[in-house]
């Protein structure tokens, strides 16, 4: 089983910035890939960024030039900055988890989520 703890979520003026971790923790292998999707009220979860096991990412065209997704070892960040109230939304971890050396498909798990609120 693998755990994604996310934090770092809150309220902030538009224009601002916050800055979310993901720890990732349990039993696997290696990260295939990780990022963060978003849900706001009413709408349909969206992928925001990803980030490969060979480092290559992947952002949503309404965060480009905004948000930054980084990783170190098995934590994963979201560095959001020039924030707006449309960003208002859960964010959620996923991450998709070789779960053994000689495991072909992966096993994909998403976090609990974090709230942001972006204040116009």
């Amino acid at each position: 089983q693998v755990q994604l703890v996310e934090s770092g979520g809150g309220l902030v003026q538009a224009g601002g910035s916050l800055r979310l971790s993901c720890v990732t923790s349990g039993r696997f292998f290696s990260i295939n890939n990780i990022g963060w999707a978003r849900q706001a009220p009413g709408k349909q979860r969206e992928s925001v960024a990803t980030t490969t096991s060979g480092g290559t990412t992947n952002y949503a065209d309404s965060v480009k030039g905004r948000f930054t997704i980084s990783r170190d070892k098995n934590t994963v960040y979201l560095e959001m900055n020039g924030l707006k109230p449309e960003d208002t939304a859960v964010y959620y971890c996923n991450g998709n988890f070789k779960m053994t050396a000689i495991s072909r498909a992966g096993n994909e798990y998403w976090g609990q989520g974090t709230q942001v609120t972006v204040s116009s």
